[in-house]
C-alpha cells in the first residue's frame, strides 16, 4: 500500500474509534477485487449478518434493518495489476484486473453477539476471507461501544496490576527469556534463573515452546523456580515475576495455573494462537494471576499484506478474553516486521477500549541498550516490558553488566539524555555500547 494509503488508513481508523453507536460496534477492512467494491463490500456485510447470496424465506426487510450489517462509508484506494491472492471462483468467470482497492467500514449490531467472544471472532474474521470476490481482505481494526466491551472479561491487571504485582511504578520492566527446552533439567533451570535475579531483572519468561516436557516437567520447575524467587525476595525486598508457560488444553492450564498460584507465583504464559479465545477466556475466569500472552504465529495471519488482521484488531480480541500482557516484536529486531508497525501495535496496547484496561506491551527479539532510544522517542511511554536475550546474557562482562547496561540506557532517554553521555559514568553501559554496536 502506497504511503499516502497508510496515511488514509490510519485517519479512517482513527475517526471510527471515536464513533461507533451504542447499539452498533465497527469493523475496518481493507479490501481488493476486481469488481465493483461498493457491491463487494454489501457481499461481505450480508454474508457476515443476515444474508447469503440469494434472497431466502423469512429475510424480511425488518430482519435485516434489525440484524444485517451496514457498509456506512467506503473509500477507495490504489487499483493494482496482479491480484493480492488467487480466486477459482473469479477464474471460473474469466474476471481479472485490474484489482481495486478500498477501506471500508462495516457496523454490526451488538444484538448479534451478545457477550459471546467466539461469535464475534468469526462475525468479523469468519468466512469473508472465503470470499470468492475478494483477491485481498483484511481486518484492520474494531471500534466497540465501551458498555458492550465491558461484557467480556478485560484484562485483570493490565499495566496498572502489572507493576502493583511488581512494585515498579514508573521505569519499564526489564525481563529476560529462559529456554530450559535446550534440555536444562529444574535444578539447572532453577540456578539460572537465581542468576538471573541476582543480576536485577524484574521478569523472567520461559520460551515460548518450552511447557511441560518429560526432562523438565512443570511442576518440577515451578518448585525450583519459586524458591528462587522467594530467596531472593527475603535478600532484596523486591518480588520478581516469572511467566511459566502453562499452554495446554483448558483444563490443563487451569490446573497448571493452581500450581503456580499455590507456589507464590504471579503469572503464567500461554501461547495464545494455539490456545484460543475460550481457552484464555476459561483461564482468565479461574485465576488471579496475570496473563502474559505470546502472540507466536501471529505472522501467519498478518504477514500478507492483503489478508488477515492487523495488530489492532488483533489485540483488541485478546484484550477481551482477559490477557495482561502481549508481544509485539521489537525495534530493528530479527524478524521481518517493520519497526513502524512494532510501534503502532504498542500503541494500540497503550490505548482504551473499555477504560482504565491498557495491557503491557512485550518488546523482545534483538533488543539491547541500542534500542531503547529509539523505543522511547517511538512510543513515547514507559509502560512496557523491555526483554533482552543477548542483550544481557551477551554481555561481555555478564548478566549483571547486561541488566544495568539497559537500565542506564532508560535512565539517559527518560532524563533527556544521551546513551553516549550516560555511557560516560556507566561502564556497562560503554561496555555494551561498544561490544554489541560492531555486532
Amino acid at each position: 500500500m502506497a504511503p499516502s494509503a497508510r496515511r488514509q488508513v490510519r485517519r479512517l481508523r482513527k475517526r471510527v474509534v471515536m464513533s461507533s453507536t451504542r447499539r452498533d460496534f465497527r469493523a475496518v477492512y481493507l479490501i481488493e477485487t476486481p469488481l465493483d467494491p461498493a457491491k463487494v463490500a454489501a457481499v461481505l456485510a450480508g454474508e457476515q449478518s443476515s444474508g447469503t447470496f440469494v434472497k431466502v424465506e423469512g429475510e424480511s426487510d425488518d430482519l435485516k434493518a434489525r440484524a444485517g450489517a451496514t457498509v456506512v462509508a467506503l473509500r477507495e484506494l490504489d487499483a493494482v495489476a496482479t491480484p493480492g491472492l488467487p480466486s477459482a471462483y473469479l477464474d471460473r468467470r474469466g474476471v481479472d484486473g485490474p484489482y481495486r482497492r478500498a477501506v471500508i467500514e462495516v457496523d454490526f449490531p451488538v444484538d448479534n453477539i451478545g457477550d459471546n467472544l467466539g461469535t464475534l471472532a468469526a462475525t468479523v474474521a469468519g468466512n469473508l476471507f472465503d470470499l470468492g470476490e475478494l483477491t485481498g481482505v483484511r481486518l484492520l481494526s474494531l471500534a466497540l461501544p465501551p458498555e458492550f466491551a465491558r461484557r467480556f472479561d478485560l484484562p485483570r491487571h493490565g499495566v496498572a496490576g502489572t507493576r502493583r504485582l511488581l512494585g515498579i511504578p514508573r521505569d519499564p520492566v526489564l525481563g529476560t527469556i529462559i529456554k530450559p527446552n535446550i534440555g536444562l533439567a529444574p535444578a539447572d533451570t532453577g540456578a539460572l534463573v537465581a542468576r538471573l535475579l541476582d543480576a536485577g531483572l524484574d521478569f523472567i519468561k520461559d520460551d515460548e515452546v518450552m511447557a511441560n516436557p518429560a526432562h523438565a516437567p512443570l511442576a518440577e520447575r515451578v518448585r525450583h523456580v519459586m524458591a528462587k524467587v522467594d530467596a531472593a525476595a527475603d535478600r532484596t525486598g523486591r518480588r520478581a515475576m516469572v511467566a511459566f508457560n502453562i499452554t495446554d488444553e483448558t483444563d490443563a492450564m487451569r490446573r497448571n495455573a493452581d500450581l503456580v498460584a499455590a507456589a507464590g507465583g504471579t503469572c503464567v504464559m500461554a501461547s495464545l494462537n494455539w490456545c484460543g479465545l475460550s481457552a484464555i477466556q476459561t483461564l482468565r475466569r479461574s485465576t488471579e494471576l496475570a496473563i502474559h500472552g505470546h502472540r507466536n504465529g501471529f505472522a501467519a495471519l498478518s504477514r500478507h499484506p492483503a489478508l488477515g488482521l492487523d495488530f489492532a484488531a488483533y489485540q483488541a480480541l485478546w484484550r477481551l478474553a482477559g490477557v495482561d500482557q502481549l508481544h509485539v516484536n521489537g525495534l530493528a529486531s530479527k524478524f521481518a516486521e517493520a519497526d513502524d508497525s512494532v510501534v503502532a501495535a504498542a500503541r494500540d496496547c497503550l490505548a482504551p477500549i473499555a477504560g482504565n484496561d491498557a495491557i503491557m506491551p512485550v518488546f523482545s527479539s534483538g533488543q539491547w541498550a541500542g534500542t531503547v532510544p529509539a523505543t522511547w522517542a517511538r512510543v513515547g511511554s514507559g509502560d512496557l516490558m523491555f526483554l533482552a536475550g543477548g542483550g544481557i546474557l551477551g554481555h561481555p562482562d555478564g548478566a549483571r553488566a547486561g541488566v544495568e547496561s539497559i537500565r542506564e540506557a532508560w535512565r539517559a532517554v527518560m532524563s533527556g539524555s544521551t546513551l553516549a553521555a550516560q555511557a560516560r559514568s556507566s561502564p556497562p553501559l560503554a561496555r555494551a555500547l561498544d561490544f554489541f554496536g560492531k555486532a
